[in-house]
């Protein structure tokens, strides 16, 4: 029971932070600008299922991605790993990929589900995680993990403007630089963990 406890808060707590919710939070509030907060509201929860779809297809994909294309867990980790640490960086050091604020349109899927919330290293790390849990029991906690880290973020853009106020964009920023920092020491595990297991092999 402990150890499916601390599987779930492990998985959970690692999860939120890839999620990179800050920085997620910085464009969700630019790119609504003008927004009253009704249609703010209703866009949080469209983002939220399209992330919700998306990560749950690359959560149970994994396996079958790495068959197809003859690639080993390990060598998966490191690559995943090393986009992980690049988004760390340009998390810390506040020099993140640009993206047009004032786009016409449906903006919920694209970009602020694709590429903002789940990325290229975002997709790498779920990739992993749906690989590394065997067995119905880690799997299942695994997907209460990762929807529960979704509603987080879901309540992080649904309190977007209250935050706002609150913290105000130089806050944000600051708790976006910190997630950067944690970020790099899970980029930095998971590459060691690929270099460990193709050594013992």
């Amino acid at each position: 029971m402990t150890t499916n406890l601390s599987l779930f808060v492990s998985v959970w707590i690692k999860l939120c932070f890839v999620f990179t919710p800050f920085f997620v939070l910085s464009m969700f509030l630019s790119m609504t600008e003008g927004y009253n907060e009704r249609r703010r509201r209703k866009l949080a929860l469209t983002v939220s299922g399209a992330t919700v779809v998306i990560c749950f297809v690359l959560f149970f994909a994994g396996n079958q991605l790495f068959s197809l294309f003859g690639i080993t867990l390990n060598s998966f980790r490191i690559g995943a790993g090393i986009l992980l640490f690049l988004s760390a960086v340009g998390l810390a050091q506040g020099n993140t990929a640009s993206i047009d604020a004032n786009r016409e349109g449906d903006i919920a899927v694209v970009p602020l589900a694709i590429p903002i919330v789940v990325g290229p290293a975002t997709t790498g790390t779920l990739l992993v995680l749906g690989a590394e849990l065997e067995g119905a029991v880690a799997k299942g906690l695994g997907s209460l993990a990762l929807l529960l880290a979704i509603i987080c973020l879901f309540i992080l853009l649904r309190m977007s403007s209250l935050i706002q106020r609150s913290l105000g964009n130089r806050g944000i920023g600051i708790l976006s630089k910190l997630t950067g920092l944690i970020l790099a020491a899970l980029a930095a595990q998971m590459i060691m963990t690929g270099v460990q297991g193709f050594i013992n092999k």
